[in-house]
């Protein structure tokens, strides 16, 4: 914490501006030392105010490096409430470099990854919570992905858990009074205060637990399998639905044998879609592994699209061998130009409409015809309402992240003991135990009582230059 640290904070690569940031004691000493303003020359300490843009050049002696705007932010008012110095060059990854290496050179040390959040956390600028946010907003891969990480980075899960630490610490300060002086807390009702308390908290906790499994692919992504006989056209629809040419498409049947991969985003909502290997009997080794992946997909999947084309007959037993009776299912009829022109007219001599068993036909089902791009909009209209008609995270202060579900896990089973502890009138230094230890599973959280290992794992995360 002592040390000055430095990096370039801006990707890599080739672009219009690449910033170095500098942090420590030192930060404003060295930018002194390289930084030469355009009217006045020479920078001394201490003389550029503070969330001021200056302009100038960067030199190493005589040599101009480039020209540079700089921004010196005073602490505590800075992204780590330490001085901070931060340079908007030219970005190439050479000019960056032999800044970086000059200020370095000054006394300043590389930083490690996510050691300027890290030190906004330790200097209590903000919680953990909201250093997981910075970088749940880097990596976010839909609009709501951002908007709930935008709203963790402004301390909305912080306050929430706050206050329900809060509410515990009551509690327990209530029924430490009982055990160190019982005689002066004759007139208190820990049972019912308690019962009344544990009951708020419990239903939160709760809460935010179902909100992490109802919107958890916020981070990854819902899961799509397009499943199926061989060539009834899912490597197509895959096609269509990713916009661009990533499955193989040929009339040979069998032609995808690994399943493909590839995420997509529709109406804001990231979605990982995999197209499988068509499912049937077969005593061919490569494609007996290839079903066998298919089916691992399928099992692993928030949403199956189970395609048949016209002229399918299929039997409940061969119906259940592709795909399990438990999954949310559209059934997607493909290639309905066969049957239908455009204006939905039957065409002469056209195949027959599939022959499923009537566990398909309660299924919500869609015709397509992914070669001629007919019902790919309703699909996908399908799709995105399937899987989030159900939620309700306007307001949620929860962005998915498994290490808070499993603090709120651990808090739920020590509440749960505490509340039983009351109903049997257990002793109240039992009934201590469950309340601290839900206190401090609830401050991991926030990262007020994280251990080590918990801040280098997270922060190790990072890139380095945030």
């Amino acid at each position: 914490m002592n040390d000055t640290i430095a990096a370039i904070a801006t990707p890599s690569g080739s672009g219009g501006i690449g910033v170095i940031r500098i942090s420590g004691p030192e930060a404003r000493d060295i930018a002194a030392q390289i930084f030469f303003r355009t009217r006045k020359g020479t920078t001394r300490t201490g003389l550029l105010a503070s969330h001021r843009v200056y302009h100038g050049y960067v030199r190493d002696k005589a040599d101009i490096i480039d020209e540079v705007l700089l921004i010196p932010m005073h602490g505590p008012r800075s992204y780590t409430a330490e001085d901070v110095v931060e340079i908007q060059a030219h970005s190439g990854p050479i000019v960056l470099k032999q800044i970086l290496e000059l200020v370095l050179s000054k006394g300043a040390r590389l930083s490690e990854p996510g050691e300027f959040t890290k030190r906004a956390f330790l200097h209590q600028r903000i919680d953990l919570t909201q250093a997981e946010a910075v970088a749940d907003i880097i990596n976010a891969r839909s609009a709501s992905a951002l908007k709930f990480a935008a709203s963790q980075n402004m301390g909305v899960l912080k306050e929430e858990i706050q206050s329900l630490r809060d509410k515990l610490v009551y509690l327990l300060s209530s029924v430490e009074v009982c055990i160190d002086f019982p005689d002066d807390a004759a007139d208190l009702d820990v049972t019912a205060q308690g019962t009344k308390i544990l009951d708020t908290v419990i239903t939160r906790c709760k809460a935010f637990i179902q909100q992490h499994e109802d919107a958890c692919f916020l981070k990854e992504g819902i899961r799509i399998a397009i499943c199926g006989k061989p060539n009834v056209g899912k490597s197509s629809l895959m096609n269509r639905l990713l916009t661009k040419e990533k499955s193989i498409v040929t009339a040979m049947p069998g032609t995808t044998r690994d399943p493909i991969q590839e995420a997509v985003n529709m109406n804001g909502m990231p979605f990982v879609i995999t197209d499988t290997a068509g499912i049937h009997d077969t005593d061919d080794l490569v494609e007996i592994i290839g079903i066998e992946r298919a089916k691992d997909h399928i099992k692993d999947a928030d949403l199956v699209l189970f395609m048949v084309e016209p002229g399918t007959v299929l039997s409940d037993r061969e119906f259940q061998k592709m795909v399990p009776t438990d999954k949310k299912l559209i059934l997607v009829t493909n290639k309905i130009d066969l049957v239908q022109d455009p204006n939905k007219k039957e065409k002469p001599g056209s195949p027959p409409m599939p022959k499923l068993p009537d566990a398909c036909k309660k299924m919500p089902g869609i015709q397509v015809s992914a070669l001629h791009d007919r019902g790919i909009t309703q699909l996908r209209e399908k799709i995105v309402y399937l899987c989030v008609q159900n939620l309700t995270m306007e307001g949620s202060a929860v962005i998915p992240n498994l290490r808070h579900k499993n603090a709120l896990t651990r808090a739920l089973g020590f509440l749960s003991s505490a509340k039983e502890n009351i109903q049997n009138r257990e002793p109240e230094e039992t009934l201590a135990i469950d309340l601290k230890n839900s206190i401090d599973s609830l401050g991991t959280i926030t990262g007020e009582t994280a251990s080590v290992d918990i801040l280098d794992t997270i922060f190790n995360n990072f890139c380095i230059g945030k």
